[in-house]
């Protein structure tokens, strides 16, 4: 989502020990170190590593092995061929009373050694299995005969009952593309949005590229894809997000709204203890792995490693790089109330808190009289100032007030409980919806803790919100998430008649606790400059969201197309409608096919994308020619989407050179080039996940709304959208309010618009059209220079 925003910024004249421009440590050691880190996180899951490295196989199957051998044995056959007899003979002899004790130990061994043996040919088996990507190239509702073998071998081969993280042994390791094939993809995605003149230019610089630095980088990637465990992700983490200096507030943070159309209690206190109980028990299930791993085709598993930062997570701010604080377990959370900051424990000596229970703490806070201290109430702004800001300012809150920030920093996560209210409204539905947008995004710029991994927020009519920080994972594992606690917010755990949660209060519960903050007068200087930068940036974002309920995802499968590809078209003629030109576009692509895979851009503005653009604007193409020309671009675009997900991506690779080049002194202006260019459209998708926790049939209006990012460039968009249910799609838009080229409700009626006329390429979209806005036949078929029903 937001990280177009941060690839932008991305300077990686830098190495992991913070020195800029001298750079000391050779791209060997920067290698060496990213493998370090790789193994040390497969230490530190030792235990969970254990359980689920044995996995498809299971230590009850070393039992059953060991019985068998034993069994064997007694019926007087030597399964071993004799090695178990070479076992007994090395093993110290006790004497003879325990001659029957070695030959158990024998046959243990021997066991463990052959469970071990068949174990590791399935993980290679597996992970062999995995690397096929045949599948993802099949046309859409057809399946070769290679792909159904695949299928079955991989069913045999993955095991019953899978953990979380089961699979993590078995996936293959995200491979190196060709430097000439990306070089080539990447000249190819650029050569619509540049004139002839700078597109000679650039492909000169491509070509000086291939001759003289392009296969040194590349061989240190290859040598760093064999030695870490992905040869792109940690760097992508490091260089991208935690070296940024920029505010996280709008630049780098993501939001997550609600259920749009209903709120299920207007209690703030109930609906935040049956929301922060469902995100414990997600917690609890993900500590205890029982959350189910991802699969694509209920059967390609996807990587889990960023789920285990959901939780007990902060990113701490430093001078020249961050780095991100995970603790095992945390008993607390800490509370944002009317300025002031309260710690909440979660746990009672019996367990997790009830509902019920946590709804009554909240409650203490709503109704505690007792005001902020001076700056206190804006001390979170801080946290939303540019990063060499708050990193100095953090010394010295440290020193002072470091109890606070400790309880502030190892909470499991931060809850914000708003003044306010927020959620659409019948008064003025379109600026609600845009007000609880802008309010997720940016909120007051001083009440959110941008650097907790997630901030959970309740507002003063029970409308609940999430604000994500972006460097510890992508939109899909906290969408997760966030769809496991609606669902079992609402339908598992509920309210009682008159809106409180479920249960009885325990009034012997000790009252939260206030945090206090000893603020030095210098920190104050540091806090006002924060807050005035958070309200002007605050104040620039423009945020609009609307449902589009004309159709769906089912129309646009009953036109056998990929639904993405169908609105990623749309963006582009709407995109042009808007600006009059084409622009690099960002689609966020995931590559959790792979180890510690992360995103991939797709480069949705393509020739074909172009070509069916300039057709719709030309009164003398006919639809059917249109409609040709957007099955190409969709075509195309599938084809980008699905190499961006096997690995043959452009962009994470040409990154990765860039980062090798800058190691190594390597001047290589055409990678300077490519990572200087603007991105002024930038869109994701909001997958839903988990559909069989909501009921769209019976239940339509309980559906996540998704969530939006911020503008990745000042004068651009960022377009988020996800699919409610079969016939509505929700858009997502923000802006920048200072940008005289952008505006983003203009657009969002250009998306309308563009949405409409692709439509009525099809005989019923003409249908939809006509039905929207109520026009006569003939000039319903008119696509151009219809108004936009928005």
């Amino acid at each position: 989502m937001a990280e177009a925003h941060q690839a932008v910024g991305f300077r990686p004249a830098l190495t992991s020990d913070g020195a800029e421009a001298d750079l000391s440590a050779s791209v060997l050691q920067e290698i060496y170190l990213s493998g370090l880190r790789s193994w040390k996180r497969h230490l530190s899951r030792f235990w969970n590593d254990f359980l689920t490295g044995v996995f498809p196989a299971s230590p009850l199957s070393w039992l059953f092995l060991f019985s068998a051998i034993q069994l064997a044995w007694f019926l007087q056959l030597d399964p071993s061929l004799g090695l178990t007899e070479k076992i007994k003979e090395l093993l110290p002899d006790w004497g003879g009373q325990h001659h029957r004790l070695r030959g158990v130990l024998a046959a243990a061994l021997f066991a463990s050694c052959l469970w071990g043996a068949l174990i590791f040919t399935l993980h290679v088996a597996l992970r062999l299995l995995l690397s096929y990507h045949g599948w993802l190239l099949e046309p859409h509702g057809a399946m070769s005969s290679p792909t159904k073998t695949w299928l079955a071998l991989v069913r045999i081969f993955s095991g019953r009952h899978p953990m979380l993280f089961s699979y993590q042994r078995s996936l293959p390791r995200q491979p190196v593309p060709s430097v000439q094939d990306t070089v080539r993809k990447y000249l190819e995605s650029v050569r619509p949005v540049l004139s002839d003149e700078d597109f000679d230019g650039t492909a000169g610089l491509a070509q000086e590229f291939l001759r003289l630095q392009a296969s040194l980088l590349q061989w240190y990637l290859q040598l760093k894809s064999w030695w870490a465990s992905n040869y792109v992700s940690d760097w992508w983490e490091e260089f991208v997000y935690l070296r940024s200096r920029n505010s996280l507030m709008v630049n780098s943070n993501y939001y997550m709204m609600d259920f749009l159309y209903v709120t299920p209690t207007p209690v703030q206190a109930a609906r935040a203890g049956n929301a922060v109980h469902a995100l414990l028990l997600y917690r609890h299930r993900l500590n205890r792995q029982e959350i189910l791993p991802t699969l694509l085709m209920g059967m390609r598993p996807l990587c889990s490693a960023q789920y285990e930062k959901i939780f007990n997570t902060t990113r701490v701010p430093g001078v020249r790089k961050d780095h991100l604080r995970h603790l095992r377990d945390s008993r607390h959370v800490a509370v944002f109330h009317r300025g002031r900051f309260f710690r909440v424990g979660t746990h009672s000596p019996s367990g997790l808190l009830s509902p019920r229970a946590l709804e009554q703490q909240f409650q203490r806070i709503l109704d505690d009289p007792s005001p902020a201290c001076p700056h206190e109430e804006h001390l979170a702004a801080l946290t939303a100032a540019p990063r060499d800001l708050w990193a100095q300012a953090r010394g010295t809150l440290k020193s002072r007030a470091g109890e606070a920030l400790e309880a502030v920093e190892g909470a499991a996560f931060f809850v914000s409980l708003d003044s306010e209210p927020a959620g659409l409204t019948r008064e003025d539905p379109a600026a609600s919806l845009d007000a609880y947008a802008h309010a997720l995004l940016a909120g007051r710029g001083h009440d959110r803790w941008y650097d907790k991994s997630f901030t959970l927020i309740v507002f003063s009519n029970g409308k609940l919100g999430l604000s994500v920080e972006h460097s510890w994972a992508d939109c899909p594992v906290s969408g997760h998430m966030w769809e496991f606690t609606l669902a079992t917010e609402c339908f598992q755990l509920g309210y009682s008649v008159d809106g409180h949660c479920k249960g009885r209060p325990e009034p012997a519960l000790p009252r939260p606790q206030r945090l206090h903050w000893d603020l030095p007068d210098k920190i104050h200087l540091s806090i006002s400059l924060a807050l005035r930068g958070a309200k002007t940036l605050s104040g620039d974002t423009d945020c609009h969201v609307f449902p589009f309920s004309h159709f769906g995802k089912s129309f646009i499968k009953r036109c056998h197309l990929s639904s993405d590809s169908f609105i990623q078209m749309a963006l582009q003629l709407a995109h042009f409608r808007d600006r009059g030109h084409f622009c690099l576009t960002y689609e966020s692509a995931m590559t959790r096919l792979f180890l510690e895979g992360r995103t991939e851009t797709v480069r949705s503005c393509t020739r074909e994308a172009c070509n069916f653009v300039r057709a719709m604007e030309d009164r003398e193409t006919t639809d059917s020619q249109c409609l040709s020309l957007f099955r190409l671009a969709v075509d195309k675009h599938q084809a980008l989407l699905k190499a961006a997900m096997s690995g043959q991506g452009v962009d994470r690779h040409l990154f990765a050179l860039h980062v090798v080049s800058q190691l190594l002194h390597l001047q290589a202006p055409f990678l300077d080039q490519v990572h200087s260019e603007q991105w002024q459209l930038a869109t994701s998708q909001i997958p839903v996940q988990q559909t069989h926790l909501f009921d769209v049939h019976n239940y339509p209006d309980y559906v996540s709304s998704g969530g939006g990012f911020g503008p990745v460039d000042d004068h651009g968009y960022g377009v988020s959208y996800i699919f409610m249910g079969d016939d509505t799609i929700t858009f997502h838009i923000s802006s920048k309010k200072s940008s005289t080229k952008t505006d983003s409700h203009r657009l969002g009626q250009h998306i309308e618009d563009a949405l409409l006329d692709v439509a009525s390429l099809f005989q019923e979209g003409q249908r939809l059209k006509r039905g929207c806005r109520g026009l006569g036949e003939e000039e319903a078929g008119n696509r151009r220079g219809s108004l936009p029903c928005h």
